[in-house]
This record gives C-alpha cells, sequence and structure tokens, in this order.
C-alpha cells in the first residue's frame, strides 16, 4: 500500500479533486465563484508553455544526429496526426448514421444569433502559419507561427555547425529548467480542478439536460470509447506487447489536465513529463509532444462531423459522404491554430457553418457554438491525451520496433544500479 501511494498519490489526489469539484458543482449553483482556482492553473501553465515550445523544439532539432533525422521525426509525426484524426472522424460519422431517429428532434426550436466576419482563404493561411512581428510570436494564441519558427531557428543552429553548438546545448538546459518549474506548477493541479470541475458542473449542468442531450451524450461516450479502445490499438501498433500496459500507466495524468483545462497547450508540460517516464526519446516528445497541441486534433474531428451532422438534421439536409469528406478537411484545416486554446475562438465553428449552411448562418452558428462550448473537455483530453499515445506510433518508425523494451531495460537497470 505504501508502494502504491508512493507512486500514485498525485494521481489519486488530481482524482480526489475532480470528484470533489463534480459533486460541489452539482449541488451548489454558486460554485461558478471557484472559476478562478482553476483559472491561477492555467494562466501558470500558460506563462510556461511559449518559451517551452520555442526550446524544446529547436533544441530538439538543433541537437538531432542530421537534419535528415529531424526531417523523418516530423514528416512521421504529421503523417500520424493526419491518419489518426482521420480515423477518428470516419468513426463518428458512421456513429452518426447508426443513431435511431438522428440527432434532432422534429419539434427542435432555434432562435437567430449574430454572425462574425469571416476571413478569406488566403488571410487565413497567413495567419495560421506567420505572424507580421516578432513580438506577436510571443503568445499562446500563436502557437503554430512560434513552432514555425522554432523549427527554422532549430535547423539554422544545426546548419551553423560548431558555432551553434553552444546555442543547442544552451537550448536544452533552459528546457530542463523549464520542466522543473513545470512540476513546481503541478503541485498546485488538484486545487485547480476542484476549481474548474465545480465551475464546469455548475456552469453547464443544466444544458447538459436540454435539446442538446442526446448529442452530448453520444459524443462524450464516442470520445472515451476511442480513447479505451483506439489508443491501445495505437500504443500496441507504436510500443509492441508492452505498449498498452505502459500507455495506461502514464495516460491519466494528460487526460485529467486536458479534460479539466479544456486546453491542449496547457496539456504540453504534463505530456513531457509522462513522455520523459515512459522513455520516450527527447527529441522525439519535444517536437510531436508542441506540433500535436495545434496540430493534432482527434477529438476535434470527432466534434467537427457530430455539429455539422447536428446541423444538417435541424435543417432537415442529407449528411451524405460527400458532405462527411468535405467536413473532415475543412475541420482539420480550420481547427489547426486553434486547438490551443480553449473553446477554440469560434474560428473552427464559422468556417463550418460558412461551408455548409451560408443562407442559415445566423441560426446555424450559435448552434455549433454552444455545442462547442459543451463538447470542449472530452475533445481536448483526446487531443491532447492522444499526443502521448502519437509519439508511441513515431517512435516506431524513427526508434526502431523495439524501442519500448530498450526504454524498459534501461529504467530496470538504473533502479538497479541506485
Amino acid at each position: 500500500m505504501k508502494k502504491f501511494l508512493k507512486n500514485y498519490w498525485f494521481i489519486l489526489s488530481m482524482l480526489v479533486g475532480i470528484v470533489a469539484g463534480c459533486i460541489t458543482g452539482a449541488f451548489w449553483p454558486g460554485a461558478t465563484v471557484l472559476e478562478p482556482l482553476g483559472t491561477l492553473f492555467i494562466n501558470l501553465m500558460f506563462c510556461v508553455v511559449v518559451p517551452m515550445v520555442f526550446c524544446s523544439i529547436s533544441s530538439a532539432i538543433a541537437n538531432m544526429k542530421s537534419a535528415r533525422r529531424a526531417g523523418k521525426v516530423m514528416g512521421t509525426t504529421v503523417v500520424t496526426f493526419m491518419v489518426t484524426a482521420g480515423i477518428a472522424a470516419v468513426l463518428m460519422y458512421v456513429v452518426t448514421l447508426l443513431v435511431p431517429g438522428g440527432l434532432v428532434s422534429s419539434n427542435y426550436t432555434v432562435e437567430s444569433g449574430e454572425v462574425a466576419e469571416t476571413l478569406g482563404f488566403a488571410d487565413m493561411v497567413i495567419n495560421f502559419f506567420t505572424k507580421p512581428d516578432f513580438v506577436e510570436l510571443l503568445s499562446r494564441r500563436a502557437m503554430l507561427p512560434l513552432i514555425v519558427f522554432a523549427v527554422l531557428f532549430g535547423f539554422g543552429v544545426q546548419m551553423a555547425g560548431e558555432k551553434g553548438e553552444g546555442v543547442a546545448r544552451g537550448l536544452a538546459n533552459i528546457t530542463e529548467c523549464i520542466l522543473k518549474m513545470v512540476k513546481l506548477i503541478s503541485y498546485y493541479a488538484p486545487i485547480a480542478f476542484f476549481g474548474f470541475f465545480a465551475y464546469l458542473v455548475a456552469t453547464y449542468g443544466p444544458e447538459l439536460i436540454s435539446d442538446y442531450g442526446k448529442t452530448l451524450i453520444i459524443y462524450y461516450v464516442m470520445c472515451f470509447a476511442y480513447m479505451f479502445i483506439f489508443f491501445p490499438i495505437y500504443a500496441r501498433f507504436g510500443g509492441g506487447k508492452h505498449g498498452i500496459k505502459e500507455m495506461f500507466r502514464h495516460l491519466f495524468k494528460p487526460a485529467a489536465v486536458s479534460f479539466g483545462t479544456c486546453s491542449s497547450v496547457a496539456t504540453i508540460p504534463t505530456n513531457m513529463e509522462v513522455s520523459e517516464e515512459t522513455g520516450i526519446p527527447k527529441e522525439v516528445s519535444d517536437v510531436v509532444v508542441p506540433l500535436g497541441a495545434t496540430m493534432h486534433m482527434d477529438g476535434s474531428s470527432m466534434s467537427a462531423i457530430i455539429k455539422v451532422a447536428f446541423l444538417f438534421g435541424l435543417f432537415g439536409m442529407p449528411f451524405n459522404t460527400g458532405n462527411a469528406i468535405l467536413a473532415i478537411i475543412v475541420a482539420i484545416f480550420s481547427s489547426v491554430a486553434m486547438s490551443g486554446i480553449p473553446g477554440g475562438g469560434g474560428v473552427g465553428e464559422l468556417v463550418l457553418c460558412t461551408m455548409f449552411f451560408p443562407n442559415q448562418m445566423e441560426i446555424a452558428y450559435p448552434i455549433a457554438i454552444a455545442l462547442g462550448n459543451l463538447v470542449d473537455p472530452p475533445a481536448t483530453m483526446v487531443n491532447a491525451a492522444g499526443d502521448y499515445v502519437a509519439s508511441y506510433i513515431v517512435c516506431r518508425f524513427t526508434e526502431g520496433k523495439d524501442w519500448l523494451e530498450k526504454a524498459i531495460a534501461a529504467r530496470k537497470e538504473k533502479k538497479l544500479e541506485q
């Protein structure tokens, strides 16, 4: 028992915080006043992740043996993200087809709402990948442009040869110091989670049994089913016979942080920590995890499909395979720079509504926003916890099929030495 508590006390304390918060929010409507407890934790994490993302990515690339290996890691990462997001979206589409009576009842009533101004395609691409000024990169709202800058800087350091060696070592050292800082902040997490979940349940509890109830139940069930069915498949494929057990040993922590904070970016430090504990090479996790926070969106892909299916049913329109394929493509592109921000800023919903419901925008957009807010916790959980699992697959192709066995053997050997 002592050994169990020593190994899992932090996870248990987070679980206690979550349960206590849910109970408090359910029985005390005024629990919304506890939101600052969670906001404090989010803000601390947001202040840390911007320098961490820059240092970790640029350090990983700068310290790799060659530019070719760096390109292999990044290429494998992006392909992995696209494949898993596609699988998740197709699964959700199949589920929407199997729902008896569809997602929307015939007596559903809607109200019009305001629609934000849309961006042109060229402006959207520019804003996703670049910023006009360096200081604008120093924000969690510019994660993808920051990653692009970090990648270019990392390759620049590597190309500098001997002159860049000191910079590469410095970046690695700074990353290590930031991780220690994150560990200090994480001790506050159980209290933060108590505030998070008390606020969430007190705020959204009534809406969960409203007209959105059927859709929300389907989505929440699908997210947990995807995590407990497909994550093990990915872990087994990527990590071999030890993959599933090792994955479940570390999965709860990033899953809980992402569910509570509704932010993939805020989960980056936790994913870095569990990746290190697993034995995933730093040059892999330092690329996969930060990149995943803005590009790995299995949960967002599923939410995009269920939002569009809901709206198609609302307007009495057929949601066929052609529309589903287009919805998947648009969802991945429109959300690629938004997943690190709680609620996604409404950009993904706006693009989807513009594409599929241009004549019903005043009705479709506010409904999509409402659904987006309500499904954000499990969507972010699948997105962010999936970053850790995706690292298994990337390691299989960059480190070899037996990478996890070697990591476990090295860990046991280190314990014996101690």
